[in-house]
């Protein structure tokens, strides 16, 4: 009795996390196709699916539910305020972990202000800024968060977040010290 055939692409990407390098299965906005980050991604082993019933300009990591809406800097100045601002206000309803990834050449004050008001706007809700600066640099940031907030990788921080504090706590010289001197947690109790 054989297994199921394992495509071509299934077998690199499995050979890529033993590797320890992070690969996912991406949905991209179909307004992404023919733009630079949708070929870079391709390009590292992520599995691309396209669709027309996402938000434009937004990538979502299935693996980590980690959303992304793309927007230049540029298009926000020339574009009226109401408008993206509701594009954003729509994607961060639908994504509980939505990033905004704010695209400039150069974060100048005018960049500065237009993330000042986009927090002031959304002061209190589940998004957060991250400006870049080119097509590498936010592929970076986006598979980097993706990649922690995944579930295998969340629960190894979280083992070796727990075997650190143990490790703190039994070397210790605090707490050798009050093992030393028998003093109880009760703080009340001084025998």
């Amino acid at each position: 009795m054989q297994g199921d055939p394992v495509s071509k692409e299934e077998t690199q990407r499995n050979n890529l996390q033993k590797q320890g390098l992070y690969s996912n299965t991406m949905i991209l906005n179909s307004y992404l196709s023919s733009y630079e980050v949708a070929t870079a991604l391709e390009n590292q082993s992520h599995k691309i699916r396209y669709s027309d019933s996402v938000e434009n300009g937004s990538i979502i990591f299935s693996l980590s539910g980690v959303a992304f809406l793309l927007m230049d800097a540029k298009e926000c100045f020339i574009s009226a305020e109401e408008i993206f601002l509701a594009k954003i206000e729509k994607f961060i309803n639908i994504h509980q972990k939505s990033f905004l990834v704010l695209s400039a050449a150069l974060h100048g004050p005018e960049e500065w202000k237009l993330m000042f008001r986009i927090q002031q706007r959304f002061l209190g809700s589940n998004l957060r800024i991250l400006p870049v600066h080119n097509t590498v640099n936010a592929i970076n940031l986006m598979c980097t968060i993706a990649k922690t907030a995944s579930k295998p990788y969340t629960d190894r921080i979280c083992y070796r977040m727990i075997t650190t504090e143990a490790y703190i706590i039994e070397q210790s010289p605090v707490w050798k010290t009050l093992q030393k001197l028998k003093l109880s947690s009760d703080p009340f109790n001084l025998n």
